[in-house]
């Protein structure tokens, strides 16, 4: 059973071993919201990422001739570090079994970390049941994720800390993958401060928790491709929804755009760069898709490990959601000048040119016309209606892409 003597238990163990993350306030947020809002660093933590407070408790817990043969997970990246960062430091083998989608990053960090990765199934659940299977052949201690009772005091540790450190909090913000984080934050909160609000967050594409408090057992859902890769997970824990469920005040879903948004927003006023599953609680604050707010706001940032196409990808998009990049295909005479013109009017417009296709062989152009394709930077979108506006004015034939 789960009790909150568990989570003390869990801070005892970790006080040394893992980092009292940063609570800071955010004046530019608390500014465009009209409500103080802090925000929770874990992914500033030792392995970039809250899951080692739950791998490490759960090892720590363990008497260590239990942990003798080395331990096994599944992980789509952050418990895999998690596992490999205890596992080295207590001495001992850890198998890691890891989709074969991961990022390299996360794949090249738990490496790094002294563990033996295996790469195999298309998603989570796949790379957990050949977790399983190994485990039990090799007669290793197998680490779940998320649905264990020590990995979910573990995960708890963080509600106490923020407790801690912003005792007058009125809200807190908790993404949710299978749902270890949130329900070991909200018995650690509402145990001592019911009157706290606890809001968790998944993405559309993986709303296992949602949809599982909403029939009211754990369900199994469909997975789409998702920037939120650290909480796709298709269902939710056994041990997670009830908590979840009794203790959690609402769960609300988030798009993916508006989880990029959240990433460059989180880049730019904050100098903070968190993943996508990190982001999504900002990213449901920033879009008002909680009903009911009160008090002082913490975001948990629970990590900050994304690679680098992964963001070159992500901040690309969006700055095409910000209006801040307007892709064009505009179609013009095939005359000495035309190509000129239309530079000078964009420059006239003050955008500024990123990327420019100059193509005659487009089909369905029509004979002495031809195809330019643009990538415009622009400030915003009341800059990029404005360009639009004075394109079509001038008598341009154009779409937006």
């Amino acid at each position: 059973m789960f009790s909150y003597e568990l989570i003390l238990e869990a801070a005892d163990r970790l006080r040394k071993r893992v980092l009292h993350t940063e609570l800071i306030a955010s004046p530019h947020f608390t500014e465009k919201l009209g409500a103080p809002v802090f925000l929770k660093c874990e992914n500033l933590q030792k392995t970039g990422a809250f899951k080692l407070r739950g791998a490490l408790n759960f090892m720590t817990a363990r008497d260590r001739a239990d942990l003798a043969r080395g331990v096994t997970a599944a992980s789509a990246g952050n418990h895999a570090q998690g596992v490999a960062f205890g596992a080295d430091l207590l001495g001992i083998p850890a198998r890691i079994f890891m989709p074969e989608n991961t990022p390299p990053q996360k794949v090249q960090a738990t490496r790094d970390l002294g563990a033996e990765v295996v790469l195999t199934g298309a998603n989570f659940d796949e790379s957990f049941a050949a977790a399983q299977a190994d485990s039990a052949q090799n007669g290793t201690v197998f680490i779940h994720p998320f649905d264990d009772p020590l990995v979910i005091a573990g995960q708890g540790t963080i509600g106490l800390e923020i407790l801690k450190t912003l005792p007058d909090v009125g809200t807190v913000i908790v993404p949710i993958g299978g749902g270890g984080l949130l329900a070991g934050i909200a018995t650690a909160i509402k145990e001592t401060h019911p009157h706290v609000r606890i809001i968790g967050v998944e993405t559309v594409s993986a709303p296992c928790m949602y949809q599982a408090v909403k029939s009211g057992k754990p369900c199994t859902v469909p997975l789409a491709q998702t920037i939120a890769d650290g909480i796709a997970v298709k269902t939710a824990g056994r041990v997670t929804m009830p908590i979840i469920r009794d203790l959690v005040d609402e769960i609300v879903l988030v798009e993916e755009e508006e989880i990029a948004l959240a990433i460059v927003a989180l880049l730019e006023k904050s100098k903070l760069l968190v993943e996508g599953a990190g982001a999504v609680t900002l990213a449901a604050l920033l879009n008002n898709r909680i009903e009911t707010l009160q008090g002082k706001i913490v975001c948990l940032l629970s990590g900050g490990n994304i690679d680098v196409r992964t963001l070159s990808v992500v901040v690309e998009r969006a700055l095409l959601a910000a209006g801040r990049y307007l892709k064009l295909r505009v179609q013009l005479q095939d005359l000495p000048g035309s190509l000129a013109r239309l530079t000078a009017d964009i420059a006239e417009a003050q955008a500024n040119i990123n990327l420019i296709n100059h193509d005659r062989r487009s089909k369905g152009l029509g004979m002495g016309c031809t195809e330019v394709h643009l990538v415009l930077e622009t400030k915003g979108q009341e800059h990029a209606a404005a360009t639009l506006a004075l394109l079509r004015e001038r008598g341009y034939l154009l779409e937006v892409e």
